[in-house]
């Protein structure tokens, strides 16, 4: 019988180690990324590390995009790259990858879901995103608009020049709703709020998907209200209405209620955890994000 020392060293042993490390790549699709306002890779080392350490092997790809002040352009002018970068890893990907988008990435990766017929993307984790909009007195806000509160964001948001700031295309005020659907260039679009003629196709494309990830939590003092990041939102008096009770979902107007039909929407609720947090928390890794990334 051969001494340990010699087995440890043994070549065919170590081949037997590369074969299967080989394999379990192979088991994992490629995740991609897309970081949020303000952000860029560097952000995301942590959960990129989290990711290899349970998914051996797995490629993970962090879009190198409108980093930091850059994330503040046109939200379809960020699509549009986006979607550039993301075209090559699917088509290197013929078993499919998962997206994991950050806040305002979230709402990217739905606009580039939407608008792309081919994409082979199976589960599109939203990690703390305002998918129903955002309205509310934050840090950030007061970063972008340091003059204005939130009751008047709108005045500078619903207008011409406002909708090239990123943060004005998902702004939602609950107050001054026909302003919004007057003059909102994206998110109205994307939650089927006004009539356009994508709307059948865009549904088509986003029911592709495989699983819909909702992530989010109470302490996030970001995401105003917190339950934007579950398609919840103020209705005009500032009470937070639930998913399944608003229009968008009721209409089906982009596929929601039809996901949720499928049995493929989960939501994952995580208290205690700060907006810039949510890509660096173990617990969330592992509670939210880990199951689904086979």
């Amino acid at each position: 019988m051969r001494s340990p020392q010699k087995l440890r060293g043994s070549p065919l042993l170590m081949r037997l180690l590369l074969l299967l490390v080989a394999l379990c790549a192979e088991g994992y699709r490629p995740v991609v990324i897309v970081h949020g306002l303000f952000d860029g890779p560097k952000q995301f080392e942590t959960l990129s590390v989290y990711i290899n350490k349970v998914h051996p092997g797995t490629e993970v790809r962090v879009i190198d995009l409108y980093n930091n002040m850059s994330s503040l352009k046109p939200m379809w002018r960020q699509v549009t790259d986006f979607r550039k970068a993301i075209d090559s890893i699917m088509t290197n990907a013929p078993d499919g990858i998962h997206l994991i988008c950050f806040s305002q990435g979230g709402l990217i990766c739905r606009a580039l879901l939407s608008t792309t017929p081919s994409h082979n993307v199976h589960a599109f984790i939203s990690l703390s995103s305002p998918q129903a909009g955002q309205y509310g007195d934050t840090d950030y806000l007061k970063w972008v608009f340091p003059k204005h509160l939130k009751k008047t964001v709108f005045t500078f948001c619903y207008r011409r020049f406002g909708q090239k700031v990123s943060v004005c295309e998902y702004w939602n005020d609950p107050h001054h709703r026909f302003q919004y659907l007057q003059n909102n260039n994206f998110l109205s679009m994307l939650n089927g709020d006004i009539h356009h003629s994508n709307i059948k196709a865009w549904r088509e494309n986003f029911l592709r998907i495989r699983k819909l990830v909702l992530i989010g939590g109470p302490d996030d003092g970001v995401i105003t209200p917190w339950q934007s990041s579950h398609f919840g939102f103020y209705d005009s008096n500032e009470n937070v209405i639930e998913m399944r009770d608003q229009e968008f979902y009721r209409k089906d107007t982009f596929g929601l209620k039809t996901l949720d039909a499928r049995g493929d929407v989960w939501t994952c609720t995580q208290p205690e955890v700060k907006h810039v947090q949510w890509h660096s928390n173990y617990t969330v890794f592992m509670r939210c994000i880990e199951k689904w990334l086979t």
